[in-house]
């Protein structure tokens, strides 16, 4: 969401499958509706990972651009980015040369930064003139970004926290990250359980967040969500 202290991004669907959520969003087509509506209701830009038809995230050059052409023709103007998830196709030379072939491109990607090849894979997508969104999870994947020379090239850092993290692991992090004077503004986000209270933690601390049927499937009160419009609308509600 637009505005001076809100900026909310909607994570669409996550390395969740079909069988989690009935309308945990698969195909290109869902995947723009789905956008759509988070970004009605309140979400500045969206993150989703292309899947095949059985709901598996693919980092293949025609199933991106499927995803992302849908989303750009029915939400023109969005930015929207993609998983480099590792898990997605797990062997590093493999992630790169299929980052490379990528025919049509998303506005950033996320990148997380423990993950093997990520440093290389880090140079493709610059060179290639997309944002990196660099998913710091521990202590350990802080101190290495610091120290490299992506720390200056992000276009956001996420701190991206667990379903047991806690407040105190989030200042910790979000500490380390602001010593290493990186130019690019913190996103904070949790997972299950932490996902709210680090949605209002990121309301405390000045920093952006994240929201969607990546992180969590629930809405603060404990019930089921529809979708990812009414998990917007909910952070938009709780930030306001």
């Amino acid at each position: 969401m637009s505005g001076p202290n809100i900026f909310i991004e909607a994570a669409i669907n996550g390395a969740r499958t079909p069988d989690q959520h009935p309308n945990l969003p698969v195909t290109p087509e869902q995947l723009a509706a789905e956008s759509l509506a988070a970004h009605r209701a309140g979400a500045a830009v969206v993150h989703m990972h292309p899947k095949t038809p059985d709901g598996k995230d693919s980092l293949l050059p025609d199933t991106v651009a499927a995803a992302v052409t849908a989303v750009r023709h029915a939400v023109p103007g969005l930015p929207v980015g993609v998983t480099t998830g590792y898990w997605a196709l797990p062997d590093a030379q493999q992630r790169l040369e299929a980052v490379r072939a990528w025919p049509v491109l998303p506005d950033f990607t996320s990148l997380n930064w423990h993950e093997p090849g990520s440093p290389e894979l880090a140079e493709v997508l610059l060179s290639r003139g997309l944002g990196i969104e660099v998913g710091i999870f521990h202590a350990e994947a802080a101190a290495s970004w610091a120290e490299s020379d992506i720390a200056q090239h992000c276009l956001r850092v996420m701190i991206e926290l667990e379903d047991d993290a806690d407040i105190a692991l989030a200042d910790d992090l979000l500490d380390r990250v602001r010593a290493a004077n990186s130019p690019a503004p913190i996103l904070l986000h949790g997972l299950n359980a932490s996902c709210w209270p680090m949605i209002e933690h990121a309301g405390l601390r000045g920093v952006q967040t994240r929201i969607g049927l990546e992180d969590t499937l629930t809405l603060p009160d404990g019930s089921v969500t529809d979708g990812n419009a009414a998990l917007v609308a909910a952070a938009v509600r709780l930030l306001g």
